[in-house]
């Protein structure tokens, strides 16, 4: 008899431990099933669910950093703005991701302040006083300048940037 009340004490224990492991089970299973679909939902690459595909291997982008030269001397021209005329002084600088379009720039400078000067001497003076104005004018500016460099075989910059801007 008394080995039968033993025996009838350690099962529930053991029913017991059993239940535990197996609901503990099921929640970590459940939890990472969850993991899984979220990550597949959202589209997330996970190594072994590509479905047997291979990914195809992709090339990044070096990243270059920018270059910079510095116009020493401000270009200075004249503005029509409604019969008067006003003046323009500009502290450029270009930027460029390739130093032979920036040695370039500096070998064709006469060549380059001559075509900025005709840019800005073209803008209306008006429209200098606006931001969008101003961002008008550099992006005509790199354009010139860009042309400049194509004609001379050279590389092409990548922004001119205005350092200082002063109309009167």
């Amino acid at each position: 008899m008394a080995e039968d009340n033993a025996s009838g004490q350690a099962s529930p224990k053991k029913g017991k431990l059993k239940f535990i492991l197996i609901l503990t089970l099921l929640v970590v299973m459940a939890i990472g099933l969850s993991v899984v679909g979220t990550l597949w939902f959202i589209g997330a690459d996970i190594p072994g669910l590509s479905g047997g595909e291979e990914a195809p291997e992709t090339t990044e982008e070096i990243f270059v950093p920018s270059a910079y030269t510095v116009l020493e001397k401000a270009l200075v021209t004249t503005v029509q703005a409604e019969g008067r005329q006003r003046y323009a002084q500009v502290h450029l600088a270009f930027e460029a991701k390739d130093m032979n379009a920036l040695e370039a720039a500096n070998l064709h400078m006469p060549l380059l302040r001559s075509r900025l000067l005709g840019v800005i001497s073209g803008m209306d003076f008006l429209q200098l006083q606006t931001p969008e104005g101003r961002r008008n004018l550099a992006d005509q500016m790199l354009v010139a300048a860009n042309d400049v460099l194509e004609q001379e075989g050279e590389p092409p910059l990548q922004r001119v940037l205005l350092r200082n801007f002063v109309i009167q």
